[in-house]
């Protein structure tokens, strides 16, 4: 099976979110591409089949479980059919029937995401002290992702946030992860954010694309402007350029592949 890694919301190898991208050439069953993606280890795996033309399904698999959306994988796949189509645009079909539009833009890709509201919610201690926050501006909840946003106010803090994941993980439950945010003190950004998600994935996700299904419009709403730029302060980095549309979500990135080869099934 033709495999792929990709670095996804970088243009440097080594930075951003790898992805692997898998295309095979037969039907595989989920247990299968469970266990590929278990094998490979990275925050998501995508396999891809076309359907017909530029149109193709699109699956994603954690090292845990399968999820119907990922921004930095769908942004991978998009980088290998770019580079080996002469397709300009690209429609992608997740596992809930979900439409996911993709276009060239320039030297990068821009993909279109679904808007999710988030609502109010409660937070137990106990999350706080695992993450080792012990203030916070607001506090939301998006049903559709199953995630809990978190804004506090300092940048610096955030980047230097060290959850104890084992007590992270025994705070909560019925959730896929909890993703903390704070307003940025840097000209070229909107804001930052980190993505934690040992419940249903890693422990933490370099750059996640997805989360901006609600957190753009969160950003948007209390910054008041539709164009935003983003900045993931993991470890490896990431950034991307956001806009709010009406019932969806603009996502600008770039990507970058650092292998090709055989996954031998």
């Amino acid at each position: 099976m033709k495999t792929y890694f990709v670095d996804s919301f970088t243009n440097e190898k080594f930075k951003g979110n790898p992805a692997a991208v898998c295309l095979p050439e037969e039907e595989l069953d989920a247990s299968t591409m469970q266990n590929i993606a278990m094998e490979i280890g990275f925050s998501e795996t995508a396999f891809l089949k076309q359907i017909t033309g530029n149109t193709y399904s699109i699956r994603f698999f954690t090292p845990k479980i399968e999820i119907p959306l990922c921004g930095h994988a769908t942004l991978a796949s998009s980088k290998i059919i770019f580079s080996s189509t002469s397709f300009d645009s690209i429609k992608f079909i997740n596992c809930d029937n979900v439409e996911l539009l993709i276009e060239k833009a320039d030297n990068k890709i821009q993909m279109q995401f679904p808007v999710y509201d988030t609502e109010e919610t409660e937070v137990p201690q106990e999350m706080l002290d695992a993450l080792g926050i012990s203030k916070i501006v607001n506090k939301r909840y998006s049903p559709n992702n199953k995630i809990i946003l978190l804004e506090i106010e300092s940048t610096v803090e955030l980047a230097n946030l060290k959850p104890d994941f084992t007590a992270l993980i025994k705070s909560h439950t019925g959730i896929n992860g909890v993703l903390v945010t704070a307003v940025s003190d840097n000209e070229n950004f909107d804001f930052h954010y980190r993505y934690f998600w040992p419940w249903a994935g890693t422990n933490e996700d370099p750059v996640t694309g997805g989360v901006q299904t609600f957190l753009t419009k969160y950003w948007a709403l209390k910054l008041n402007k539709t164009k935003l730029n983003a900045f993931q302060s993991s470890s490896r980095t990431g950034t991307m350029s956001t806009k709010l549309l009406q019932d969806k979500v603009s996502i600008l990135g770039e990507a970058v592949i650092v292998l090709e080869g055989e996954f031998i099934l």
